[in-house]
């Protein structure tokens, strides 16, 4: 379960499907029928956006991913939206380049951990920041290198940087963590992706700052992007296919469920 799943299932996504409606951004499992490029048996992951907790689903053709070989299914229903919201968000919103100090809001969340991930993988250096101690394992086995807690995140990036801040912040939380994330951009340069309010607090920009450091924010709205062209999941996915195949995309998962159990009563 992803948190766009929770939001639906309170009415707060700002797409609302019609009730009743069975939950499930994502899923796995394998192809019951030959078309688009698919045999039966071939194992896959998908993006069916609501319906992936039902056993049998019907998904739309460019929402279908195959897996390597090394993928099990398990892991493989954890990786499609937060790995492709975060490779669109560091690559194709962010322009990450190597060598690149990264900042990680949420980063033992799906999306922040799927961000230190791949932005490591693609050799940026990770400031992953978090709230608890254990959030704070779970951030570095995501490969973050460093990591900083909430209260004195600004402070501790400004030590860790040099004084010379980060050039790249990843947001999927907002609210009052915002301005922090502002005064930690490195000056010419910065940038802040914007995926979401898991904060539930939207923030607002005061666009002089923008104009004197020569920053930038930058919105990450990935289902948007879906519906304006549908082929760049695709894309995206072939894009992260060597770093599924070598194994470097591991999502953390924290509990697995059986299809037989039901919810007490």
């Amino acid at each position: 379960m992803v948190f766009p799943d929770l939001l639906q299932t309170r009415g707060e996504y700002q797409t609302r499907p019609e009730l009743p409606f069975i939950p499930g951004w994502e899923m796995s499992g394998t192809v019951r029928t030959d078309g688009a490029g698919f045999r039966a048996g071939d194992r896959v992951a998908a993006l069916p956006v609501t319906g992936g907790f039902a056993q049998t689903a019907a998904v739309d053709a460019p929402m279908v991913f195959p897996l390597p070989d090394n993928v099990d299914t398990r892991r493989g229903a954890a990786l499609p939206l937060n790995y492709l919201t975060a490779h669109f968000a560091l690559m194709h919103r962010g322009a990450l380049c190597p060598g690149e100090v990264v900042l990680v809001h949420g980063a033992a969340g799906g999306v922040g951990s799927a961000a230190c991930q791949l932005a490591a993988a693609y050799g940026a250096r990770v400031i992953a920041v978090v709230s608890t101690d254990e959030k704070a394992e779970l951030a570095r086995s995501a490969t973050a290198r460093e990591v900083v807690h909430v209260g004195g995140s600004l402070d501790e990036v400004r030590t860790l940087t040099d004084g010379q801040g980060v050039d790249l912040v990843v947001d999927p939380v907002g609210g009052d963590r915002f301005p922090d994330s502002l005064r930690a951009l490195r000056h010419g340069g910065g940038r802040i992706l914007v995926l979401g309010f898991a904060g539930r607090g939207i923030p607002t920009v005061k666009v002089n700052r923008l104009l004197l450091t020569n920053t930038s924010v930058l919105g990450v709205g990935m289902d948007e992007h879906w519906r304006q062209d549908p082929e760049a999941a695709r894309v995206y996915w072939h894009e992260l296919w060597p770093l599924l195949k070598s194994g470097r995309l591991d999502p953390p998962i924290s509990s697995v469920f059986p299809w037989n159990r039901r919810r007490p009563r």
